[in-house]
Parts: C-alpha cells; sequence; structure tokens
C-alpha cells in the first residue's frame, strides 16, 4: 500500500479513496430497501408467479429506449459540471406521475425515468473527461446500473462487490469494444443488446423493490416522486465512483488502480 501510494499524487489517492466509499458503503436507497426487507418480501408473495419474469423484461425495454435517446441532448464536452439537481427533478416529477396510477404504470413511466437517470449518468462520465460519443463509454454508463444493487440478502453474496460486478459483465463490454470497431453495425448493436439484458438481470431487482415499495402503505404515502429521487441519487453515486475509478485508471492502468482499490477493502 505504501508502494501504491508513492506511485499517485496525494489528490488521485483522495480520489480512489471517495470513490472506494461511494462504491462499496451502502447508499440511502439500499439502507431504505433493507429496512423495508420484510415487508417487501410479504408483498412479492402477493404478486403473479410471472412478475419477476415481465419485470426483467420491462427493464429490459427500458433500458434499451434509454440507450437510444439519453445522448440526444447532450453534447460531447469532456469535464463539463453535471447538473444533479435538474435531473434529480425530473425524475421526481416521472416518479410523482407514475405514483399517481401506480404500479400499472410501470411499463409506461420505467423507461422515461430510466432514461433521465442514464443522461445524468452519461453527464457525469463526461464531467470525468469521458468522450461519451465512444461505443465503451456508452457500455460504461449501461454499466453503472448494475452497481451497487440494491438486492436482497441472498443475493449479497453474489457479485455485490465494484470489481466483481465489472469482472460479471467485462465479456459483454468487451464485445461492445470489438463490434464497434469491426464497422460492422450489426453486431455491434447485438453485442450493446446482450449488455443490456446482462444488465437490466441486476438492475431489474432494484426496479422491483422500488416498485414493491410504492406497495408499502408507509412509503406509498412519500410517492413515487420521493422514491425516484432516492434512486437517482443511488446511481449517482455510483456513476460518480465508476467513472473516478475509469479517469484514474487512464492514468495510472488498471492493474494498478485494481490493486489499490482491493488495498483499500482490505484495509
Amino acid at each position: 500500500m505504501a508502494e501504491i501510494r508513492r506511485l499517485m499524487t496525494e489528490e488521485d489517492s483522495a480520489e480512489l479513496r471517495a470513490a472506494h466509499d461511494l462504491l462499496e458503503n451502502p447508499g440511502l436507497a439500499a439502507r431504505l430497501i433493507d429496512r423495508l426487507g420484510v415487508p417487501i418480501e410479504h408483498g412479492l408473495k402477493r404478486l403473479p408467479k410471472q412478475w419477476n419474469r415481465e419485470i426483467v423484461h420491462i427493464t429490459e425495454r427500458a433500458l434499451n429506449k434509454a440507450a437510444e435517446t439519453a445522448l440526444l441532448t447532450l453534447d460531447d464536452a469532456p469535464f463539463r459540471s453535471p447538473s444533479r439537481l435538474w435531473h434529480k427533478a425530473a425524475v421526481a416529477a416521472s416518479g410523482g406521475v407514475g405514483g399517481f396510477f401506480g404500479l400499472s404504470a410501470l411499463a409506461i413511466e420505467l423507461p422515461v425515468s430510466t432514461t433521465i437517470m442514464l443522461r445524468s449518468i452519461i453527464d457525469i462520465a463526461r464531467s470525468q473527461g469521458e468522450c461519451i460519443t465512444t461505443p465503451e463509454t456508452k457500455a460504461a454508463c449501461l454499466e453503472v446500473f448494475a452497481l451497487g444493487s440494491t438486492t436482497r440478502h441472498e443475493d449479497d453474496a453474489a457479485e455485490t462487490g465494484y470489481y466483481a460486478t465489472r469482472v460479471a459483465l467485462s465479456g459483454f463490454v468487451a464485445e461492445v469494444g470489438r463490434a464497434s470497431t469491426s464497422g460492422a453495425g450489426v453486431a455491434s448493436n447485438g453485442a450493446v443488446l446482450a449488455l443490456l439484458r446482462k444488465v437490466a438481470e441486476r438492475f431489474g431487482v432494484a426496479v422491483t423493490d422500488k416498485a414493491m415499495a410504492q406497495l408499502v402503505p408507509a412509503i406509498g404515502a412519500i410517492g413515487g416522486a420521493t422514491i425516484n429521487t432516492i434512486f437517482i441519487a443511488h446511481f449517482q453515486d455510483m456513476a460518480t465512483g465508476h467513472f473516478l475509478i475509469r479517469k484514474l485508471e487512464r492514468k495510472y492502468g488498471e492493474a494498478l488502480v485494481a490493486e489499490s482499490y482491493r488495498a483499500l477493502s482490505q484495509a
């Protein structure tokens, strides 16, 4: 660890610690869902058996739609400060409308709120020097939805750490890069869709928890706007940590940053 500190500047070491804290420590969304675990589990038993399959399909469609539209209103201007509050206000508004109609509106509300969240993630990526028009950055933005997933306890042992999640997705992300450099548009689209399906499996758990939280009386009274605000704050934190790590990897190499990150975890 001492050798690593000598290789990194003090400022970069501080950024690495900040990223580690964001990515490995549960935020407000994770803590709220954890406390609501029992009522959520009871609520799940009331739903049809095909609910989990349907939520993954809805989530996959939402991510696909978001990936198509989120970039349309953003310029490729690296290091521009992100607009966190604007995105929070927009996603709160969409959640408020969706919450008014309940679970029946999920298929309509989720693509809108997911697009806003992905736009915020791309905005944060840009603020850390990413070129947002490259397939690699687009794939990295989609990865964020799989990071720090607010999973229930039985999922806690499976790929919850930051680098474990990246390793699990690395083959799909690499395929996006290979397909884009080959110049084959169909192959590139297929690689992105494969990544979307994998991310949707993890993001769908968070979406299920979000939807079920709205069935819990104490949370339902708060409304979809508040729940959406909590979730976008969670993914903004994940995006900030993720793209800080990627910025340091461009400067020091992936191996050194990964070693430094794991040393922080062990400490």
